[in-house]
């Protein structure tokens, strides 16, 4: 069971917030994770100076990044080096994401979710601007990961609303879209990115005209593609072929959802009903 409190005197010799947050959920992290990719019970921090990683399985190797918050993580999350997070998604070594939301007052953690490596692909990274010349780091281009154009599939919750989600789920949940590890990168974004359309339609069964009317943004984010509703109409059969959704005939069509997603569903809901975190004020010493 994870111990979702933190440990405030881990960073008392600190004086920025950013490095006592740093430490802070670091050593959360190293004290308590498990890896949703295998059966282990723990993650092992990777040396200092590694790129794009923090943490990684004894067992299985899985390479997880993580990133924490004090406050609800939006559509987007700042990263590391542009050029080195596309490289990575390009030859297949990008790690997972650990994306932990804590409460500075409360100091404990109130959700945790993660990203599998499988999802993440070119077209859910955003190049930002190079540093200004008045920067330490003149001239580096760093990334910003958007989530708004990942599927709801992508984010699976280890922590919802203050309560630990079981691990089965979310190891069930973790391994369900692992066969995308096998495609291409590119048909990976696309299978993805129609998954994304669907979701959003927010109905059990849909028509194919119905995604048909995110033709334009599709077009958006694959703009080499001329073709896009022959597009949009095979991956709708990748997604059949692997379970994702069923075929009804006529233009009509189904989202399925396995067993382990109506359990996570039913832990995150349970989750729903419990407080975000406990109304007594903590010792004061750290408030980040």
């Amino acid at each position: 069971m994870l111990r979702l409190e933190l440990r405030p005197e881990l960073a008392e010799a600190y004086k920025s917030r950013s490095q006592q947050a740093r430490i802070l959920t670091e050593s959360w992290a190293g004290e308590n994770l498990y890896c949703p990719a295998c059966p282990s019970d723990e993650l092992l921090p990777v040396p200092r100076g590694e790129k794009v990683k923090d943490f990684a399985c004894p067992d299985c190797g899985e390479a997880y990044q993580l990133k924490s918050k004090g406050h609800t993580f939006g559509n987007q999350v700042a990263n590391s080096a542009y050029d080195d997070k596309i490289d990575a998604i390009r030859r297949r070594t990008n790690p997972s994401y650990l994306f932990l939301q804590y409460d500075p007052e409360a100091m404990k953690v109130v959700n945790l979710f993660g990203i599998p490596r499988h999802f993440m692909f070119e077209s859910a990274i955003q190049r930002r601007k190079p540093l200004s010349e008045r920067a330490r780091r003149y001239g580096w281009v760093g990334s910003v990961i958007l989530l708004r154009r990942l599927p709801e599939d992508a984010r699976i919750y280890l922590v919802a609303h203050g309560r630990e989600v079981p691990r089965r789920s979310v190891r069930d949940l973790w391994k369900r879209f692992s066969f995308m590890l096998e495609w291409p990168v590119r048909s990976r974004g696309w299978a993805a990115d129609v998954l994304a359309c669907v979701r959003q339609l927010g109905k059990e069964e849909f028509r194919l005209d119905d995604v048909y009317e995110f033709e334009d943004h599709l077009r958006g984010l694959h703009p080499e593609n001329r073709n896009i509703r022959p597009k949009i109409r095979q991956q709708l059969q990748v997604l059949r072929d692997c379970g994702v959704i069923e075929f009804l005939g006529r233009g009509a069509y189904r989202v399925m959802q396995s067993c382990g997603h109506q359990a996570h569903q039913r832990a995150m809901d349970y989750g729903l009903r419990s407080p975000q975190t406990s109304d007594q004020p903590h010792d004061g010493r750290v408030k980040l």
